[in-house]
């Protein structure tokens, strides 16, 4: 059978009959032939993330920048100015190498993320159950699923326990596909194959077993994924660096425009302007922009990496820092997470407390004999197992019958047992409110109880029991009329740093709630005893009767969501964001993927299910609120260094354009050659390639950070024309005490202009004082130092007759020493006042954002399981 064909084919075979065909069997494979069947067959991966140099150098070219960089030099060498087309090949050489150093460098950091980012599947290999990562996965594997899991492969079923799937990604059909060992008629088409589980679906109740038959490109989901491609979708970093080009494009265009019309109307050569307005519209640009992002989220992500944050695309890390609301789960954030069996609580007298135990470990979803040693068990079924108990538990005593997994619409699980071989008992564990409605009755004093132990902070889960006759199988009608037996009271103790962490996100500005599925007073507990301030409690029931207006208000205030099912924990995320919120949520569950992704910013932890793990952007590997302040504050610093590139690019290089379009119709002659512009520009971004290692000032790390266009337009036309100012100032310098030749006056320039543009970022970098109150890195104080020194070397060097420049007078130095001195002083005023009006204003905090991509971005990540395309 062909690779193509190989899951239709299964679907109708017996489960024997593909056993044989793959040489595998229910014991599974052993190391060795696994090993080899790698070899052949490759890595269950449809698409690697690897650094491909040859890519990142083709994406060089594609720049429009780069376009008008060439069309410059080929014009210049076809009107017979090879120097100026050299000078101009040799800047485009150099900005094609900068850009593919930073930007492999980025892609590299990238390989190195992705991994670290596993996801690890239960198989049978020698006869025993045990994990695997993902992409080892091979055709005879046996695999296990369970509630949560994305199946890995394309699997013939060989065992289900009312499993479900949910295969929507596949098929478009909404309601789970029932599944079924049973072999399917030849003209089953893929829906109907009830027999198979396909790769990048999800279980969504129930268990089940299954021999892998096809993986990676091989699988129905690979093949499909092949054949569309991947296009990831854009985050608001990317949204927001796009409309910043386009400002920058609209600029451009409008100068070049105008300095093109003005100088032929003063009817000079026309190639000549056009030269010239291409050379502007080029010198406008932060030509190394995408080199200095990608430098700057390389190197972001490096340290959010050793602070134990995982971002899963490079580009989300400005959605970690734009973030001001956590919603988190309790357990393992608050809690230590290391759950332990407390004691247990018969409501009979009669019924001994080791007893009420042994009806708990009835009712777990692993086989008996099996016990603590199971992999991938409940937490609190594996506490149960490991507690003194458990001891004496005789699993030669009992034969489960039937098995009704928990999920998280019933929220219990129920076990149809054959005790000693003679009476058969119904016994079901679950949450308490759920199951007490399915008892005959409740004692008062049982009610009571409970809520004593909710109030103390316990986790607490119910037994009930009904004995039947001439029972075989189970459905979820058969839980009906139980009788309550007791309570199992478990502990899950508050973290001790955990207060020491929601101060530091308080501090941060980000204000964090709690969405549980535990009991409201067992989570008021706990925040209270981290003296957590709670602004209110919601409970699931609650939450259902509000309409999205009214829980969009309730929401704002309440700290504490209780007993909320995945559905609640969507409409709450939705409704945080409708209030303009930039919302992040931490969830590490099955019922945790709606709400990662309708989140602004998807979180989860590296021992998370496969669905939410797929589901976040970011994965943590320690689950802890204190790893992720840290990744907030290294968020908001890598934001806050790419806008000070953005603000001195912008602002710098549109005062020098300004400044040349108004001299090329003033003067003479050009006040600057094409190559000159192009040289200047090149010098300037090189020196601000060491920004990303720059120091950031704590107050741009104690809020929430994201783009804002107008501001940028705001700071471009202040500072811009201030720059202009001096450039103005210069040539008269030039022209009337110097009385310069043209190569004089572009010398001059030129120095000037390095100069000021360059030592300006000492003082657009930081709100405050620069050097007094805010002292930049050695790296950045090195490169802009150094990058001024070329600028002045150059017109004195051998090379100044080739770059078209001429020997500049020793009084001139000291000129330029006094108009930097006053730049930078007048700049400094202008920053003071520019940012006391901008704090005076009421706060933007922008209501009305156009969240709306976030949305479709979680759809588009949701419908393409990224644990599967990455080798």
């Amino acid at each position: 059978m062909t690779d193509a064909s190989a899951i239709s084919v299964a679907a109708r075979q017996s489960p024997d009959e593909v056993l044989s065909g793959l040489g595998a069997a229910a014991s599974g494979l052993s190391a060795s032939e696994a090993a080899g069947r790698l070899v052949t067959g490759g890595p269950n991966a449809f698409r690697t993330h690897r650094a491909s140099a040859w890519s990142v150098l083709a994406r060089q070219f594609k720049s429009p920048i780069l376009a008008l960089l060439i069309v410059t030099a080929v014009a210049s060498l076809f009107v017979g100015d090879a120097t100026n087309s050299i000078v101009i090949g040799v800047i485009l050489i150099v900005s094609i190498g900068l850009g593919f150093v930073n930007e492999y460098r980025a892609e590299r950091a990238s390989e190195a993320l992705h991994s670290r980012v596993t996801h690890r599947v239960v198989v049978v290999r020698d006869g025993a159950l045990t994990e695997i990562d993902v992409v080892d996965l091979v055709p005879g594997d046996i695999v296990k699923l369970t509630l949560g899991s994305v199946v890995p492969a394309d699997l013939r079923l060989l065992a289900c326990n009312n499993l479900l799937c949910d295969e929507s990604i596949l098929t478009g059909e909404s309601n789970p596909s029932e599944k079924d060992p049973s072999a399917v008629p030849a003209s089953a088409a893929l829906a109907e194959m009830t027999s198979c589980a396909f790769m990048g679906t999800v279980v969504q109740s129930g268990a089940g077993t299954g021999v892998v038959v096809a993986t990676g490109g091989r699988a129905e989901f690979g093949r499909i994924a092949l054949g569309l491609g991947e296009r990831q979708p854009q985050t608001e970093f990317q949204s927001g660096l796009k409309k910043f080009s386009f400002l920058l494009l609209e600029v451009a265009i409008a100068l070049t425009a105008v300095i093109f019309v003005a100088n032929l109307l003063l009817s000079r050569p026309p190639l000549d302007s056009l030269l010239f307005s291409l050379a502007i519209a080029v010198g406008i640009t932060p030509q190394l922009l995408p080199a200095v992002v990608s430098t700057c989220l390389a190197a972001g992500t490096r340290q959010l990496a050793r602070r134990k944050v995982l971002v899963k695309r490079l580009v989300c890390i400005e959605d970690l820092g734009d973030m001001d609301v956590l919603v988190t789960d309790k357990t393992g954030t608050l809690t230590e997470g290391a759950i332990s069996f407390s004691e247990s609580l018969p409501v009979d007298a009669s019924l001994p407390a080791d007893a009420l135990v042994t009806l708990g470990l009835l009712s777990t979803e692993v086989d008996y004999a099996k016990r603590a040693a199971a992999v991938g068990q409940n937490p609190l079924d594996a506490a149960l197992w490991d507690s003194p108990n458990a001891n004496d538990f005789r699993p030669d005593r009992y034969q489960r019958l039937g098995l009704l997994p928990f999920d998280h619409l019933r929220r219990m699980t129920t076990a149809l047992v054959r005790i000693d071989g003679a009476a058969t008992m119904l016994v079901t564990k679950g949450a308490p409110e759920d199951v007490l409605k399915l008892c005959i009755s409740v004692p008062r004093p049982a009610q009571q109880l409970l809520d004593a132990r909710f109030a103390a902070g316990g986790r607490v889960v119910a037994v009930a029991t009904r004995t039947v006759t001439d029972q075989s199988t189970i459905t979820a009608a058969d839980e009906r009329e139980l009788t309550l037996a007791g309570f199992l009271v478990f502990l899950d103790r508050p973290k001790a740093d955990a207060r020491e962490s929601l101060e530091r996100l308080a501090a941060l500005g980000i204000a964090v709630k709690i969405a549980t599925g535990d009991n409201a007073k067992v989570a008021e507990k706990v925040c209270a005893d981290l003296g957590v301030s709670s602004g209110g409690t919601l409970t699931g029931i609650q939450i259902d009767a509000l309409s999205d207006d009214d829980l969009a208000v309730a929401a704002r205030d309440a700290s504490i969501f209780a007993r909320v099912s995945p559905e609640q924990k969507g409409r709450l995320i939705t409704a945080l964001r409708r209030s303009g919120h930039a919302v992040g949520f931490l969830g590490d569950g099955v019922n945790d993927a709606l709400a990662l992704h309708k989140a602004d910013l998807g979180i989860s932890v590296e021992s998370a299910t496969d669905v939410a793990k797929d589901a976040a952007d970011i994965v943590l590997t320690d689950k802890d609120l204190g790893v992720l302040a840290d990744g907030v504050a290294e968020g908001r610093r890598i934001f806050a260094n790419t806008m000070k590139y953005v603000l001195m690019g912008t602002s710098s290089n549109f005062g020098n354009m300004f400044s040349a379009a108004v001299a090329s119709v003033v003067l003479s002659f050009l006040p600057m050659l094409p190559g000159q512009i192009l040289l200047n520009n090149l010098l300037y971004d090189t020196g601000q390639l060491a920004i990303p290692g720059d120091r950031v000032d704590q107050e741009q790390i104690l809020s929430p950070s994201h783009w804002d266009i107008g501001f940028i337009r705001r700071f471009m036309l202040l500072f811009g024309p201030i720059s202009s100012l001096f450039d103005f100032a210069t040539f008269a310098l030039m022209i009337y005490v110097f009385q310069a030749a043209p190569g004089e006056f572009r010398a001059g320039w030129f120095v000037e202009s390095i100069a000021t543009q360059t030592l300006i970022i000492f003082a657009i970098r930081t709100r405050r004082v620069p050097f007094l109150r805010s002292t930049p890195s050695a790296g950045l104080l090195c490169a802009s130092l150094g990058v001024v020194a070329v600028g002045i070397f150059l017109p004195l060097s051998p090379l100044a007759g080739i770059l078209g420049f001429d020997p500049l007078p020793a009084p001139f130095f000291l000129s330029l020493l006094v108009l930097a001195l006053v730049y930078l002083v007048l700049v400094e005023v202008a920053k003071s006042w520019f940012f006391s009006r901008l704090t005076a204003q009421p706060p933007s905090r922008a209501l009305q954002r156009g969240r709306a991509h976030h949305v479709n971005r979680r759809a588009a990540r949701f419908s393409s399981p990224k644990a599967l395309q990455h080798g």
